[in-house]
This record gives structure tokens, sequence and C-alpha cells, in this order.
């Protein structure tokens, strides 16, 4: 099976700034990046969770690597609706054989699935971490990414849960 997870950047400074990084390198080994999601990391500030994304960049688990070229029409096409880094990470997801995009926004995540992109969220890559013995409680994780301003719908922490058998 194909272990290359490309990422947006919204789930790995979620990660990150709860210190839960390593779940993802745990689970999945590396991690591509579109260049563009490199410069939205900010790893050279002090911005919560930038030391931790600037130790897993130089130990190469975060891998950040260029678009292929002919690629700008389709970015600045995608750009009407998407940020920058959401839509290179789409791009570099459709290029690049992967396992799925890591990607919570949820225009986004519309628009990698009708392009037949594979896609995962925060919540599943918490699903998996539990599953493989990793975590103990997703519930507690969850909690975390919300005290930090992580947004996740209530019916989907609620799914998440029962999922995870932390319900009732």
């Amino acid at each position: 099976m194909n272990r290359i997870v490309v990422a947006d950047a919204g789930p790995l400074i979620a990660l990150a700034r709860i210190e839960r990084l390593s779940l993802l390198f745990a689970l999945y080994g590396s991690v591509v990046i579109p260049e563009t999601v490199l410069a939205e990391l900010c790893v050279e500030s002090n911005r919560p969770g930038a030391r931790v994304l600037s130790a897993a960049l130089a130990e190469g688990l975060i891998e950040p690597r260029g678009l292929p070229r002919g690629c700008e029409v389709e970015m600045a096409s995608l750009g009407f609706l998407l940020d920058a880094g959401e839509s290179a990470a789409i791009l570099l997801a459709q290029e690049t054989p992967c396992r799925f995009l890591l990607i919570d926004e949820r225009r986004g995540r519309q628009i990698a699935r009708r392009r037949g992109i594979p896609i995962v969220g925060l919540a599943g890559v918490m699903l998996a971490a539990k599953q493989q013995g990793l975590l103990e409680s997703v519930g507690s994780v969850l909690a975390a990414l919300s005290r930090q301003g992580y947004q996740l719908s209530d019916a989907l922490v609620e799914e998440v849960l029962r999922l995870a058998g932390e319900t009732g």
C-alpha cells in the first residue's frame, strides 16, 4: 500500500500545537507538503507549534515538494475557491500517488473528493491512532484541539467518539 500522505497546513499546525504531530509520523511515516504549505507553517516564527514543525522538517519527517510544471492555471483556478496552501495540497495529491490528502477544510475536501483524491481529516487520524494503540483517548485529543481553537463540528466529534467507543 502506498504510504505517502500529502497534507495541508491546518492539520499539521493543529497537531504541532498540542504536541501530537508524532502520531502522524508513527502511523504513516513522513508527510509530503507543497512548498506553499511550508510557507504557511511559519516554522521560523514564535507561533505555537512552530518549534515542533521545525524539528519535524529538520528530521525529514515533513518533506516539502514543488508542484509539477504546468499547474499554474489550475492553481489560479482553485485560488478562486481555496487558499493557496489548500489549492497546492490538492494539486500535489492529484499528481502524487498518495495514500490520502490530510485536509479538514470543508470546501477543500469537497473539491478533492470530486477529483478522486482520497481524503482524511484529523478526526480520522485520531481514530487510526487509537486503533493502532497510539492513543488511549480520542476525546482528550479532540478537546485539546478545541482548546487551541481548531474547529470540528459537534456532529463530527460525536461520531468520532462513537466510533472510538468513547460515548455513553
